[in-house]
């Protein structure tokens, strides 16, 4: 990447999950993940995105959460806090916020619902960015948001010193290659998807933004570690070793499976908020199944 912008992170950043408790944040809890997270290897953390439940956390819920994750990383791996919303002048009042307590960088997703065209999606994003003195990281999810950031858009964000990288969770290969080869090394690119972690690395990505890392942070840090070692074979066969896990982790609706999941292990409770809701019966059996074939400890 260009030596004027600054990489925050290499390897694994988890898309840490919000634990609640009696319809609050469950502060104790997301203490002791923040710890397990940091003593398994994880290189960044994201709080407050998709995966934390960032729409049904409110302005103050999200201004604490990212300020107690902050104080308790205490600088020990970067924080990349969750600020994107389709108002996007909440986006940049949330994002001031982050810069000002402390975090490494934003991350904010692309307006949904009310969308945007090619020139709203450049202003949007420009907006945020001149707002913060922090590195932006472009989020850019598709199947969720229904607005897929075109290429041309990329290549004209790129050039902005602040915006230095994109989570690219398009599912699409040659979205990445595109982006690699457009931008000329002006912004690092991360696989959004658990799936997707060596073709993203194969091709000049850098890490990735991971759901299943909750669970198993110290195996994606390590295939990131040994793909960026030059042990390729390695870095596949733990790819393809926890496709199991990554497709249960994706049986329903994302956070749904993972915080289950996390549920299960005994660190947290598996209290969602509205629409989203706990696994039948069914398939958190076959969550369990899995779990085990991870030689994971349910309690």
């Amino acid at each position: 990447m260009s030596s004027k912008k600054k990489t925050v992170f290499k390897g694994c950043a988890t898309a840490l999950i919000t634990p609640f408790s009696k319809g609050a944040v469950d502060y104790e809890s997301l203490d002791r993940l923040i710890e397990y997270q940091i003593s398994e290897g994880a290189d960044a953390l994201v709080v407050c995105g998709t995966t934390g439940e960032s729409a049904t956390l409110d302005d103050d819920e999200r201004r604490e959460v990212i300020y107690f994750s902050v104080t308790k990383v205490a600088g020990r791996i970067p924080v990349i806090a969750g600020t994107g919303c389709n108002n996007i002048n909440k986006a940049v009042e949330l994002s001031k916020y982050a810069d000002e307590c402390g975090a490494d960088a934003v991350m904010t997703v692309t307006p949904y619902y009310n969308k945007a065209s090619a020139t709203g999606l450049i202003k949007s994003f420009v907006k945020i960015a001149d707002s913060v003195k922090i590195p932006v990281m472009i989020y850019n999810v598709p199947s969720r948001t229904g607005i897929d950031i075109p290429i041309h858009v990329y290549k004209e964000l790129a050039q902005h010193d602040n915006i230095c990288a994109v989570k690219e969770a398009s599912g699409n290969i040659v979205t990445v290659e595109k982006i690699l080869y457009s931008c000329a090394n002006m912004l690092d690119v991360y696989s959004g998807n658990d799936d997707m972690i060596l073709p993203v690395l194969a091709v000049g990505g850098i890490g990735v933004v991971s759901v299943v890392s909750n669970i198993l942070p110290k195996k994606v840090h390590d295939l990131c570690a040994e793909f960026e070692s030059r042990r390729i074979n390695e870095s596949a066969q733990i790819q393809l070793e926890l496709l199991d896990i990554i497709n249960a982790m994706f049986s329903e609706v994302n956070p749904i499976p993972v915080k289950s999941a996390v549920a299960l292990l005994g660190a947290c409770s598996d209290e969602m908020r509205l629409p989203l809701c706990a696994l039948d019966a069914h398939k958190l059996n076959e969550l369990k199944n899995v779990l085990k074939k991870y030689d994971l400890e349910i309690k």
